[in-house]
């Protein structure tokens, strides 16, 4: 099936943007699709988003497995994680200037969907799709790889990157500590824009330590509060929580 190119001038066309990147499409509708938001009509690049969000998970964990035979399987999970989130995907969409190539209805048009975080990531991703579906795994492997890789050569160190909850939780087991307990202190705003205020509480040493915190799910407010009792514990503590400082 055909796909149509847009007829808004201010929309860039899409064979530049496959030239800037040295890309080469045999079938140029499914470039022309993968940048093609779900409210520009029917055909859109949804399916390109799900095929290419697979390829490019895929082609990260193959970098990961390769170059970082010392890591364990949650480590590498959460090194491909930091590299595919949508934050991380939306910064290479603007570097390669993806946003000024999509095409969608007038309503997102006029409230910046062209500038949205998860709309370029997921606009990435179709484009990815779409490559593998026309030139197949080899070359999508290889443009994600040069799309990510400054990112790759610059991972941080697996164990900053687990939440502050798994590490509040690592800390007091180290020495055999209770764990944290989370409770809801107050639950406020209407429901598409709640705010939870949430205490963490721990004892350690026979003394009780209570940290609060607000975020607009109870999972942030529990993170941000979990955040804020592991600096309170290490400043007051140290790394041994069962001995202090």
């Amino acid at each position: 099936m055909s796909v149509t190119k847009s007829s808004n001038p201010l929309i860039r066309d899409p064979d530049t943007l496959a030239n800037a990147l040295g890309l080469s499409f045999d079938d140029n509708d499914l470039l022309v699709q993968a940048l093609r938001h779900r409210s520009s009509g029917r055909l859109n690049n949804e399916r390109l988003e799900f095929l290419g969000d697979s390829i490019l998970n895929l082609a990260v964990s193959d970098y990961l497995y390769r170059h970082k035979p010392e890591a364990s399987e949650g480590a590498l999970s959460r090194l491909r994680a930091s590299v595919v989130r949508e934050e991380s995907l939306a910064r290479v969409a603007r570097e390669i200037g993806l946003g000024d190539y999509l095409v969608m209805g007038s309503g997102e048009l006029k409230s910046g969907g062209h500038r949205r975080d998860s709309i370029l990531a997921d606009a990435l991703e179709a484009m990815i799709g779409a490559l593998y579906l026309d030139q197949g795994f080899a070359p999508a492997h290889a443009w994600v790889q040069s799309l990510f890789g400054t990112a790759l050569e610059s991972l941080p160190d697996a164990q900053s990157l687990k939440d502050a909850k798994t590490q509040l939780q690592e800390y007091l087991q180290r020495d055999r500590l209770p764990l944290p307990e989370y409770e809801v202190m107050e639950q406020s705003g209407q429901a598409h824009r709640q705010t939870f205020e949430v205490a963490c509480r721990v004892r350690c040493q026979g003394v009780p330590y209570e940290t609060s915190a607000s975020g607009s799910s109870r999972r942030r407010a529990e993170q941000s509060a979990a955040r804020r009792m592991l600096e309170t514990l290490r400043d007051t503590l140290g790394e041994s929580p069962g001995k202090g400082k």
